[in-house]
């Protein structure tokens, strides 16, 4: 068996060579006969694409593939199709993984294979969340690391003619979000079933959070809303209405827990300074994310409004 690594990547030099570097010292036993890492870089304008291709011999399972800017979608169908593996694990390039992970994934999608008698599941690994960046694996699992997502691709392992079967990632997601629940929703309906694999650990990097993310957070929370849209037209059902929070319970909820929007980004700025000082950044961006909440609540509203729906 064969397994390739697809990995899109958009500006983020830093913590993927990382990344790759974890990736070239996996211990995998008989049962891999071999692995590739495809990198797809997104149109970076970080070098990215020049620094590996100059360096490549520092990364000898490293297939690199270049694309125009279109997003982590577009850039993992280009990387499957661009595959030889007859599994495809998707990770994110700000996930740094033990040296097992490959060989987790694929026990563990065997095991499945076995039980159920065909290839209808994927194996979901283990996210843990760090802003630590000269030892991301020194990172604890800790409660806020719990998703109950279906398909999240920052850690998924697949067969690859379930996921052609399924037609891949939909293009028009083009902003950030929800590509990769659209196409587990798919999959879902093609009774797909999704295996949990703890020992396919991945260490999520992503910078201690400061005041001057701000600006960039409510960015993602509106183009997450344009994206949601797309997703609510391909799946109009009131699971993916839960999903994006487009329901009446959550604009209540949202602007209830801020005051109808009272309790902001400005007015907490006081409280969220207070606990980046006292070295509490993740509990400050837990407190952001209620006025956040609101934020992609109130766009998506909007963006139905504008499009017709309701």
């Amino acid at each position: 068996m064969f397994i390739s690594v697809v990995i899109p990547t958009y500006n983020r030099l830093p913590i993927l060579l990382k990344c790759l570097k974890a990736l070239e010292v996996q211990r995998v036993s008989s049962q891999i006969q071999g692995y590739e890492i495809v990198v797809v870089d997104d149109g970076s304008s970080d070098g990215t694409y020049s620094w590996l291709e100059k360096n490549c011999e520092l990364f000898p399972h490293v297939v690199l593939i270049k694309q125009n800017h279109g997003g982590p979608g577009l850039g993992r169908n280009n990387g499957v199709q661009q595959s030889r593996g007859d599994v495809i694990i998707f990770i994110d390039s700000d996930l740094v993984v033990t040296e097992t992970f490959i060989e987790s994934h694929i026990t563990s999608l065997r095991k499945a294979w076995r039980r159920r008698g065909d290839k209808l599941c994927f194996t979901y690994g283990a996210v843990i969340n760090t802003a630590n960046f000269d030892s991301p694996i020194s990172e604890p699992h800790k409660l806020t690391d719990l998703s109950w997502a279906y398909f999240a691709t920052g850690n998924v392992a697949i067969e690859k003619t379930i996921l052609e079967e399924s037609g891949l990632f939909d293009p028009a997601f083009k902003l950030y979000g929800w590509e990769d629940l659209e196409l587990g929703e798919r999959l879902r309906q093609m009774g797909v079933e999704l295996i949990k694999c703890p020992n396919a650990v991945g260490y999520h990097w992503h910078p201690a959070f400061s005041i001057n993310q701000i600006p960039s957070l409510k960015q993602v929370e509106r183009e997450r809303a344009k994206m949601a849209i797309i997703f609510y037209r391909k799946h109009p059902t009131l699971r993916v209405r839960f999903i994006i929070q487009f329901t009446l319970f959550h604009r209540i909820l949202w602007e209830s827990l801020t005051l109808g929007g009272l309790i902001n980004d400005v007015t907490i700025r006081p409280l969220l300074k207070f606990l980046i000082r006292i070295n509490r950044p993740g509990l400050a961006m837990q407190v952001l994310r209620v006025p956040l909440n609101l934020v992609g609540v109130r766009e998506i509203f909007r963006e139905a409004t504008l499009n017709g729906l309701h």
